[in-house]
């Protein structure tokens, strides 16, 4: 389909104007993405009869427009030997290059009808590590069947102070983390329950009795980063010995080896529990402590629609997960 000339040819003896080369000054281009169509067609079906068959069009129809590219072109694309349409060489350049240009095309028809519905751009998320894995795989799931190809994201798994550190910048969307930094919307999403753990046969274990501060005071404490800042206050004896790892996979490694105790949240270590791999540290009343971590609008006053769908969703997931419990209304949001 030739597409008409978006203004009319200036006069022979009027003068002439120098314009400089921009990207919508398509006065010039009149090949369509349909003519490219049909070519590709030509070519992945074998043949005019069979891109007729599978565009439930002629073959006439088939054959004009290649016909009709070519002339357009001023390049040969196909030469026909028997029944047989093969490829000249500028055919073969051609076709890797329009074929290219296809699904741009077809991409960015996709991109307009879903901004149309919201749903476009880049959502940058980052989460702390603590975070439930199946709760973050699943919005992640919902989202992606809501917003399509429109919407992309970026996810960045950190510690807590990481997370404070990272929502400086203005470029990120939200955030999941156990601290609302200064000056940010935070509101409360899931709870996270830490257990106190270490390998059956460590020697906290062989006390026969419940485990005083004093007891951990005299063995190494394994934990993540942050996990020590929040143990800063608490009553000991004498000093605890820290090491801070950078992953829970390794600070469970260092635990399953015997190097130590560790505070880790259960849902990320059930496997081990029920493999009896590790097991609870009878501490008397403290078996355990919670946290609350918190659903952070980065940019609030720039937010899209695509992040708001998302936040929508974790919401949802919290709530369900908790049975309604987890879930709090945004006028239990905060400013710290």
């Amino acid at each position: 389909m030739r597409t008409q000339p978006l203004s009319q040819p200036a006069r022979p003896d009027a003068p002439r104007a120098t314009f400089r080369s921009r990207p919508h000054d398509i006065h010039n281009i009149y090949v369509s993405l349909k003519q490219w169509r049909i070519f590709h067609a030509v070519i992945d079906c074998g043949g005019f009869a069979e891109a007729a068959k599978s565009l439930h069009l002629s073959q006439s129809t088939i054959s004009y427009t290649v016909s009709k590219l070519q002339e357009q072109l001023g390049t040969s694309l196909l030469r026909i030997e028997g029944r047989k349409a093969n490829l000249t060489p500028e055919g073969r350049a051609l076709l890797d290059r329009s074929r290219h240009v296809l699904k741009e095309a077809i991409e960015l028809e996709n991109f307009a009808k879903n901004l149309g519905q919201g749903y476009g751009g880049e959502v940058r998320l980052v989460v702390d590590h603590n975070f439930p894995p199946h709760l973050l795989m699943r919005a992640l799931s919902d989202f992606s069947k809501i917003g399509r190809a429109a919407s992309h994201v970026k996810l960045s798994e950190v510690d807590t102070l990481q997370a404070e550190d990272v929502l400086r910048d203005l470029n990120v969307d939200l955030a999941i983390s156990e601290r609302v930094p200064l000056g940010f919307l935070g509101e409360p999403l899931v709870e996270v329950e830490h257990l106190p753990v270490a390998h059956p046969d460590h020697p906290l274990l062989r006390l026969g009795r419940d485990v005083t501060a004093a007891d951990l005071a005299q063995h190494v404490h394994v934990g993540i980063g942050h996990a020590f800042e929040r143990d800063r206050g608490a009553s000991a004896s004498k000093p605890t010995r820290r090491w801070a790892m950078s992953s829970l996979d390794t600070v469970v490694q260092a635990v399953t080896e015997k190097l130590g105790y560790a505070w880790l949240p259960e849902h990320r270590i059930r496997r081990w529990l029920d493999e009896g791999t590790l097991v609870r540290l009878p501490l008397g009343d403290k078996r355990a402590y919670r946290t609350m971590l918190y659903l952070i609008h980065g940019r609030p006053w720039a937010s899209t629609a695509a992040a708001g769908r998302l936040a929508e969703v974790l919401r949802g997931l919290a709530a369900e997960a908790h049975g309604g419990a987890g879930s709090h209304s945004s006028a239990a949001s905060r400013a710290m």
